[in-house]
């Protein structure tokens, strides 16, 4: 088996309205309906499936709770997110920090969704190779 891609998440929430006006309304994510009325959040080739706390949809996460979850999104400048999260006064809990991201290093932020899951918003930094080069 080889795994080439994360298509969706699931993440349990206290309150879908609270959580849709987050992620769209601060973070320019797109909230789309399917399967009788499910709601999820998409942002490029990805989405993220959402369960209202106590009427998770089968099957589930063994214990699903609001606020456990710790996500990392890359975003095209962290300068035009940081001023983004000002204008819409959203705290930045830590950064601009560097971290070792999956391909690249990162230059991130990081905040709080309304259920308390952390959230990282990422920008990819050049690689640097041996003789000062960027890759």
């Amino acid at each position: 088996m080889r795994i080439e891609a994360l298509d969706h998440l699931v993440l349990t929430v206290a309150d879908l309205d609270r959580t849709v006006g987050f992620y769209c309304g601060v973070l320019g994510m797109e909230e789309v309906i399917f399967g009788g009325g499910r709601r999820a959040l998409r942002f490029g080739a990805q989405k993220i499936n959402l369960h209202q706390a106590g009427a998770e949809f089968s099957p589930a996460a063994r214990k699903p709770v609001p606020g456990s979850g710790d996500l990392c999104f890359l975003v095209a400048s962290l300068d035009d997110a940081i001023q983004r999260l000002k204008e819409a006064h959203v705290a930045i809990e830590e950064g601009p920090v560097s971290r070792t991201g999956a391909m690249s290093p990162l230059r991130s932020v990081y905040v709080r969704d309304p259920d308390g899951n952390l959230v990282e918003l990422s920008e990819p930094q050049a690689v640097v190779l041996a003789g000062g080069a960027e890759g």
